[in-house]
């Protein structure tokens, strides 16, 4: 039910329930998190590309089937812990992780894909809250996290009405990176995986922590993260590892 495959320091991580639109069952949401945390150990995997199979689904959401025949599967939409919570798995890997989005994000598919780094998306890719519809309050981030993503305005058109966002009005409201056609989703989210590897694994880390802690702040307190955290980094760099990096980043500029 999860795919995990690694290559020249990228993983990708496919949700591989395609019969069911990749819903996220207990036992998937414990697989996803066992798969990350180990990835996020791993020093031969600098990026993840997190996806699901087929192009009907990224994923459809909690197993609502499987609900059904629980009576504490309720539970699951208030997790914290990780290997319960499928975004909260995503956000405490310490490791850059890209979401090709290829079919539908629908609730908690939507708040999986909201815990991502960066987003590309396959024309078919299509983005809905339905928590209000369903009569269920989100419990893995998506009131708080969407809001800020793409304005409160916005964010209350979706979750007040479930209506499904298509993939490039996603990318005019700043959800998405790109879209893509769905031949060229991998290609391209690996493309950009391949770019980020290029870069020294402590920094990407280092950075990415940098963002994420400072947008959770104040501006002004944000600044204050990022002179604390740039000394701590800095004094460490030598004028020699400059000079050594310079040639590379000025070769790859003429060539882009």
């Amino acid at each position: 039910m999860l795919l995990v495959e690694i290559k020249d320091q990228v993983a990708v991580v496919t949700l591989n329930r395609p019969d069911a639109m990749n819903a996220l069952s207990r036992a998937l949401r414990a697989e996803l998190h066992k798969a990350l945390t180990a990835l996020d150990a791993d020093p031969a995997v600098k990026v993840i590309v997190l996806t699901g199979a087929g192009e009907r689904a990224f994923t459809a959401g909690l197993d609502l089937k499987e609900l059904g025949s629980d009576p504490d599967g309720l539970k699951a939409a208030n997790a914290t812990e990780p290997n319960e919570n499928p975004a909260w798995a995503v956000i405490a890997c310490k490791k850059p992780v890209i979401g090709a989005i290829n079919g539908v994000a629908i609730t908690g598919g939507f708040e999986l894909a909201l815990a991502c780094d960066v987003l590309i998306c396959s024309t078919k890719a299509r983005f809905a809250d339905t928590h209000a519809r369903v009569g269920i309050t989100p419990g893995w981030g998506l009131s708080q996290k969407l809001s800020r993503t793409i304005g409160p305005y916005r964010a209350k058109e979706l979750s007040l009405t479930g209506n499904f966002l298509d993939a490039e009005t996603a990318y005019a409201w700043g959800l998405a990176n790109r879209v893509v056609a769905p031949e060229e989703l991998m290609p391209a989210a690996l493309k950009l995986a391949a770019d980020m590897a290029q870069i020294d694994g402590e920094m990407l880390n280092t950075y990415k922590a940098m963002i994420d802690d400072g947008y959770a702040l104040a501006l002004h307190d944000g600044l204050e993260l990022e002179q604390s955290v740039s000394r701590a980094h800095n004094r460490h760099v030598t004028p020699e590892a400059v000079e050594a990096r310079r040639a590379g980043i000025q070769a790859r500029g003429r060539s882009q």
